[in-house]
């Protein structure tokens, strides 16, 4: 088949591109290097949906974060997604840094940052009572919200999925070649598809990417990585905004995050790795964020933390986002240097690519029946104890909790195990349900999932895989019948 675009990558803004193509009446392909969608970039973050205040003004990033963060109000109901509307707190200790305060405050009002005043530290205290008592002044961006970045992903490209578009994962893309009339793309050094224009969204790859088709690639992406704390939900409310220091020129620095479930995030720090593929947590790291995470709040309940990560963000040598069309190739699209704000941006994104970049809406058809709804999930704790009751009479599985530190149903998971975009390993289920996310990480719930995945897909435990196919939960049986 000849599709007329390939979508090279399948995290937060490959999957707004897919969503956003799959309005028109084009033949649409994604392919994914990962077993999963949103498995990089996009897996490992601080979930926050900017407010625009901080990008150079006349930037794309300043222009597509506001107007990003404005499409999150509107996807919301679209997609189902989660928001929580937390606003936030940018501090400064002293008068010298009163000034640069209100440097980012003139930032935001030239991007268009609908909402923003400076505050004195005693006002910002009725909220914040935990704020460092070193704090001397705030900015305070009430439109700063926070989503679940997973599931923004997922949103995006079921509705793709259920629009037309295809899409394919563990293939990765190894080989492009241009001919006269379409591009040829290798997958796996094996398998071939062939479309009229590609679309590189392949995030900390991309620039790899490029390289298979242009001679000369416009920028180089340099993996920056941030280490983070999560602190357990029994702590949530000892921060209500997002609490931001002042930004340096490695980003927006060292956060206080609370997250829509409940968990606080502390960090990242930002750190330039030869590795970008290789997320990995050092005892040096996780110390600084604790150290600089002081600096924003008093008395942080470090003995709640329950989990620590690391993710990669693709820090380009372009100073904004590259999305532009090659100036080698015609028909390749790059979307490079996607870094902070880009979950923010991630729907702008895909509407300015389409829009403005390849102008779609002058060489194809919007679809008659494009629908733009998925239905928002089942969160089963969340319901009242009458709306539970009703569910329950209709589907007794929702009376079963697997996982009981996030009170995840049997039913919740099978509905994430034979979804749209289904997965049948631990880590998807994880992040479409969050069963394992919680204070036990999993030590409860894990073996149960185990048990499903294998009844639910005649697999026997030796085949379950924790995330790829390289990530096998059990080496072997140490228990056999003679």
């Amino acid at each position: 088949m000849l599709y007329d675009y390939i979508v090279i990558g399948a995290g937060i803004i490959g999957s707004c591109v897919a969503r956003e193509l799959s309005r028109y009446d084009v033949k649409t392909l994604v392919l994914e290097k990962e077993n999963d969608v949103a498995n990089i970039q996009s897996l490992a973050n601080s979930a926050i949906v900017h407010s625009g205040h901080n990008p150079e003004p006349g930037s794309l990033k300043a222009r597509l974060s506001v107007w990003g963060n404005k499409l999150y109000e509107q996807m919301e109901n679209e997609l189902g997604i989660p928001l929580l509307r937390s606003g936030a707190f940018v501090v400064a200790h002293n008068e010298k840094e009163e000034l640069e305060l209100e440097k980012l405050a003139l930032l935001a009002k030239i991007n268009g940052v609908p909402e923003f005043t400076i505050i004195d530290s005693e006002e910002a205290r009725l909220t914040e009572p935990n704020l460092a008592k070193s704090v001397f002044k705030v900015l305070s961006l009430p439109t700063t919200k926070v989503t679940y970045p997973w599931e923004v992903a997922f949103a995006a490209m079921e509705v793709a999925i259920k629009n037309g578009v295809e899409f394919i994962k563990n293939a990765k893309v190894t080989a492009i070649e241009k001919t006269d009339e379409y591009f040829v793309v290798t997958v796996n050094n094996k398998d071939l598809y062939l479309a009229k224009n590609l679309i590189n969204a392949a995030g900390v790859a991309s620039d790899d990417i490029a390289k298979m088709i242009e001679k000369k690639v416009p920028y180089q992406i340099k993996g920056r990585k941030g280490e983070y704390f999560v602190l357990d939900k029994r702590v949530k409310g000892f921060v209500n905004h997002i609490l931001y220091p002042l930004p340096t020129e490695l980003g927006k620095g060292v956060l206080i995050t609370p997250q829509y479930h409940g968990e606080i995030l502390l960090g990242p720090n930002s750190v330039e790795v030869e590795d970008k593929y290789r997320p990995t947590t050092s005892f040096a790291g996780l110390n600084y964020v604790k150290e600089h995470a002081s600096l924003l709040a008093d008395n942080i309940p470090f003995n709640q933390i329950i989990r620590s990560f690391a993710g990669i963000r693709s820090t380009s040598t372009y100073d904004d986002f590259y999305i532009k069309e090659s100036l080698e190739v015609k028909g390749f699209y790059h979307l490079g240097g996607i870094d902070s704000p880009g979950l923010t941006s991630c729907f702008a994104i895909a509407k300015y690519l389409l829009e403005e970049v390849i102008e779609i809406q002058d060489k194809f058809e919007l679809k008659k029946k494009f629908n733009p709804y998925r239905a928002r999930r089942i969160r089963f704790h969340q319901l009242s104890k009458e709306e539970k009751q009703v569910l329950i009479a209709k589907e007794p599985l929702y009376g079963n909790i697997i996982c009981k530190c996030e009170k995840i149903t049997e039913k919740e998971i099978l509905d994430a195990m034979h979804g749209v975009l289904g997965s049948n390993t631990i880590k998807g289920i994880k992040k479409r349900t969050r069963a394992g996310a919680g204070l036990c990480q999993g030590g409860y719930c894990e073996e149960k999932i185990i048990k499903m995945i294998a009844k639910e897909f005649k697999l026997s435990p030796l085949e379950i895989s924790y995330d790829s196919e390289e990530t096998k939960i059990f080496v072997q049986e140490t228990k056999v019948k003679q």
